[in-house]
């Protein structure tokens, strides 16, 4: 096996060859209260010190509202894992956080039994 020159540390039969615990500095625990559905947003401000490529990875996703379980996806990351480096993001002004709009804007359940589909025939 190679090791990777610039791209992420991957092995076509490992798979991630950085384990997600290490990506979040052993922490299981975010210091900011989000669910799946919350949006986070780049503020546009630069965090002070190094926080790692994930972090960077997670400002240039975050350009636009995104949700959590979105960054989560285009990660590859699991949820937990991402909270926890959203969470370092927000707690240096680099994002900002917005509940998801449950009152004005309820999940259609059209919606929600498709992705159940989805899902089913994935597994």
């Amino acid at each position: 096996m190679a090791l990777p020159q610039d791209g992420p540390w991957l092995d076509d039969a490992a798979g991630r060859l950085v384990r997600p615990y290490t990506v979040s500095g052993g922490r299981t625990r975010p210091t900011t209260a989000l669910d799946l559905m919350s949006l986070v947003m780049s503020t546009g401000t630069q965090p002070l010190g190094y926080l790692g490529p994930e972090h960077s990875d997670v400002l240039g996703l975050c350009e636009a509202p995104t949700s959590v379980a979105e960054v989560a996806g285009q990660l590859r990351l699991p949820a937990v894992v991402t909270k926890v480096l959203l969470s370092d993001l927000v707690d240096c002004g680099a994002l900002t956080t917005r509940a998801p709009d449950y009152f004005h804007h309820p999940t259609d359940r059209s919606l929600l039994e498709a992705v159940l589909d989805g899902l089913r025939r994935r597994l």
